[in-house]
């Protein structure tokens, strides 16, 4: 049976970890490599997205012939691993974040736009895998955000009933998918931003070093 218990979960990049850039910074090398000149601007457009459907939207408006799309797609995973192994490091405010709802008993999982091995790598180098109860890749799910599958999964791999589960994001994609799935979300917005998309969530923070228990027991 289905447990009451509030539980957060969590997106990935650019929420816990400060990878967006990194994502851009693939994507633009990888495109580049095939005779494209992409701008940071372009890697926005999709950004919370899987992968997969990243290069395939581009691949619909770019038309190349080779590489195929599935050389690309592991192309950017690879360099993205290598990058998140070489620079990354945690969002301001997310260790505390993970550390203050474990102290509160309150179970916490990923669910995540990223392969299941861009995860590994992230929580590898976060030193962080330990503290969630679940760990969820999209690219399980038949669709990714801002369909609400992944979030549902997470749901259900935890125990609790979705309407009890508050989801932490950072992108439009996220939000909507988190609000297709029927839970409430904060939303952290890339440093920097103050999207309009962000007025749809329930609550915006400027930075998890704001985060408190109250933020989710007043939602």
């Amino acid at each position: 049976m289905k447990s009451n218990q509030l539980a957060v979960i969590f997106d990935m990049d650019g929420l816990i970890i400060d990878s967006e850039p990194l994502w851009r910074e693939a994507e633009m090398t990888v495109f580049k490599s095939i005779g494209f000149e992409f701008s940071e601007q372009m890697c926005i457009q999709t950004m919370g997205m899987r992968i997969d459907a990243v290069v395939n939207y581009w691949h619909q408006k770019l038309q190349w012939k080779k590489p195929t799309v599935n050389s690309v797609i592991n192309s950017i995973e690879n360099q993205v691993i290598e990058l998140v192994n070489k620079h990354g490091k945690p969002l301001n405010g997310v260790i505390e974040t993970i550390e203050l709802l474990k102290k509160n008993n309150i179970p916490i999982a990923i669910a995540s736009s990223s392969s299941a091995k861009i995860i590994e790598a992230v929580v590898h180098k976060l030193s962080i895998k330990d503290y969630f109860s679940v760990i969820h890749s999209a690219e399980k799910e038949k669709n990714g955000k801002p369909h609400p599958d992944v979030f549902l999964s997470a749901a259900e791999m935890l125990e609790v009933n979705k309407n009890r589960c508050i989801v932490l994001e950072d992108s439009n994609y996220g939000m909507q998918a988190a609000i297709n799935a029927g839970m409430k979300v904060i939303v952290i917005p890339e440093k920097g931003t103050n999207p309009k998309w962000s007025k749809k969530a329930n609550l915006k923070l400027n930075s998890l070093e704001k985060f408190t228990i109250n933020h989710l027991i007043d939602l």
